[in-house]
């Protein structure tokens, strides 16, 4: 009996053995398994940062992509002839070349009104209400030129929506395909314009307010929902605010709306025609008068005061 006892005890101890070994080697290949799922999910890890980093950066560096037609110096040059306000045909400007910067000299009987816009820009808002009006009457004579420059710097006013930067893409497909409309569009956008703080308006309801404006060509629209000059907004925006402003006495960029009148900053009210109605006039006065002996011709084009 002792000897079957003993027997009997080591083949129990020899059965824990023979158990703990095959734990062992069970708990040895878990932990290899494991090692490798890490190091797998590591190097995927990495991979994927990695295509992440490369995607930002070649996001970053590439060219902001060819503005659009009749922007040639990042703004829209509106003129009149006594019967219609049209804008003056530029093409476009390559993604890595520089604006075509207006010339004065172009226009040296004419006031030339320069006007930096947000469409987002409740001041902005204020000044077309207060001005569209008589501004319409001088171009539309021929006394004077408007080039509108529309920049986006408000899209943290619109809850998500970009609407300042998708409402400047809008305006920069109209001037591409229908420019002739400019000057009703951008009276419609801040006629329609969307409070801050609120979400801005969708692409159905800026086609929507660009419709009513007489905007009736699909190149616009499917310039608008594709977005296609957004990355030249961005590009024309960090011009303005970080270059210079040209044609100018004042230089620095001032904030929206930012408006010069052959050259001088207009820093009155905003909401007050008659004040700027006087600005302009007082300038007008100042343009040299033509060769031509007629008495139309050769008195001062002088802006018509506002009713």
């Amino acid at each position: 009996m002792s000897n079957a006892g003993n027997e009997s005890k080591a083949a129990r101890r020899e059965h824990a053995r023979e158990q703990a070994r095959v734990m062992r080697e069970k708990e040895q290949k878990r932990a290899r398994r494991n090692k490798w799922i890490v190091q797998g999910s590591v190097i995927v890890a990495i991979l994927a940062i990695a295509s992440l980093v490369v995607a930002i950066f070649v996001s970053v560096n590439q060219p902001a992509g060819p503005g659009p037609e009749n922007m040639a110096s990042d703004g829209i040059l509106l003129e009149g002839d006594g019967t219609a306000i049209t804008a003056v045909r530029t093409a476009n400007v390559e993604a890595d070349a520089e604006p075509a910067i207006t010339d004065p000299a172009d226009y040296p009987n004419t006031v030339n009104i320069a006007i930096y816009v947000d469409y987002q820009c409740p001041f902005c808002k204020q000044f077309e209400e207060t001005n569209a009006e008589q501004i319409e009457q001088w171009v539309g004579s021929g006394i004077a030129t408007l080039e509108i420059h529309p920049i986006a710097g408000l899209d943290a006013q619109s809850t998500g929506n970009k609407y300042s930067t998708r409402a400047a893409n809008a305006a920069a497909c109209v001037a591409n395909y229908q420019p002739d409309s400019y000057f009703d569009v951008n009276n419609a956008f801040f006629a329609d314009q969307p409070e801050e703080g609120a979400n801005g308006k969708t692409d159905e309801e800026l086609l929507a307010t660009m419709k009513a404006a007489g905007v009736d060509n699909d190149d616009v629209t499917k310039c608008v929902t594709d977005q296609t000059f957004t990355d030249w907004v961005k590009a024309a925006t960090d011009r303005v605010q970080g270059g210079t402003i040209p044609n100018s006495d004042q230089p620095v960029f001032q904030g929206t709306p930012m408006v010069i009148v052959n050259g001088t900053y207009y820093t009155g009210q905003i909401d007050d025609a008659a004040e700027f109605s006087s600005f302009v006039q007082s300038i007008a006065a100042q343009l040299p008068t033509t060769d031509d002996t007629t008495d139309e011709s050769s008195s001062t084009p002088t802006p018509a005061p506002a009713d």
